[in-house]
């Protein structure tokens, strides 16, 4: 693999720790400028650096085409050169859009407050990339399609899951417009990614200002103490909180309830451990990302 970035992309190194940062991947797709500021807002109320990353993929298609056989010795060599010499000239386009991709993001960063930005150009996939990068990373943010889907409204993008399932950190999965948020919602059955997610909510500043709805859909029963030691935790760091119980279709219940209170972020834990169910039973955290309409902060 190989990279070029104005940080050389190693983790930087303050008084011998690792910083963390919000990691914002930029693609030239419909959602990149408001994954961009979601990714700035991030930093500014973290107090992050901010890294923005373009990936440049590595193609299945050969550069070139073995035509041997199929016409002259001499007109082989011929267009062998020509077709080399275009896909060089390819490369070093794809580079330099890429460039001037980040280039732009940066000054969007800027112009929201970031304070410390850095860029990063890669050639290898996303996964492999993210990978790569996550003891540097605080949280990760990107689109919910790339830039392969168009302008398409429906699908998920080719990478996301094989993403959310790798990396163990926050992932932010923008699908709207920058909003600034003000209400969240947390998705929360007690589970281990649920407690996971109740425990970021508590403790990092980034809520610390906002009303938090924290939802469960099951029975009234499971529910009740549930809710009471979830919103104790959150009330105990100050955050307002509406605990409230719902029944029914887990996805449907989650998405009614978000448009009803117009809920600007959903907080849940990312899929389940169980590979197989999710195969069968269909997962409710792709389910939710191709139905909700707000942005939604994952974590497994």
């Amino acid at each position: 693999m190989t990279a070029s970035s104005s940080e050389n992309n190693n983790k930087r190194v303050d008084n011998g720790e690792a910083v963390s940062l919000v990691l914002s991947c930029i693609d030239g797709s419909q959602y990149t400028g408001a994954v961009c500021d979601y990714a700035a807002w991030m930093a500014v109320n973290l107090s992050a650096p901010l890294k923005l990353l373009h990936n440049i993929e590595r193609s299945d298609v050969p550069a070139v085409t073995d035509f041997t056989g199929s016409i002259g010795l001499g007109s082989q060599e011929e267009l062998l050169e020509e077709l080399t010499a275009l896909e060089q000239q390819r490369a070093r386009l794809m580079v330099q859009q890429g460039k001037l991709m980040l280039q732009a993001a940066r000054s969007r960063a800027e112009g929201a407050g970031v304070q410390e930005i850095l860029i990063c150009q890669r050639h290898d996939t996303l996964n492999e990339s993210v990978v790569e990068l996550e003891d540097s990373i605080r949280a990760l943010v990107l689109g919910i399609r790339g830039e392969e889907h168009g302008d398409s409204e429906r699908g998920l993008g080719a990478h996301l899951e094989i993403v959310v399932r790798s990396l163990h950190k926050p992932i932010l999965v923008v699908n709207r417009d920058f909003q600034p948020p003000s209400t969240i919602m947390l998705a929360y059955d007690g589970s281990e990614a649920a407690c996971k997610a109740l425990t970021l909510v508590a403790e990092s500043p980034l809520f610390r200002k906002l009303s938090c709805h924290l939802v469960h859909v099951g029975s009234a029963q499971a529910a009740e103490k549930l809710l009471a030691e979830g919103r104790a935790k959150l009330e105990a760091v100050g955050m307002v909180v509406t605990a409230t119980n719902l029944t029914g279709n887990t996805v449907e219940a989650l998405v009614a309830y978000q448009t009803e209170h117009q809920i600007d972020l959903t907080v849940m834990g990312a899929f389940s451990h169980n590979r197989l169910r999710d195969l069968f039973m269909g997962s409710i955290t792709a389910k939710m990302l191709l139905k909700t309409r707000q942005p939604l902060l994952l974590l497994r």
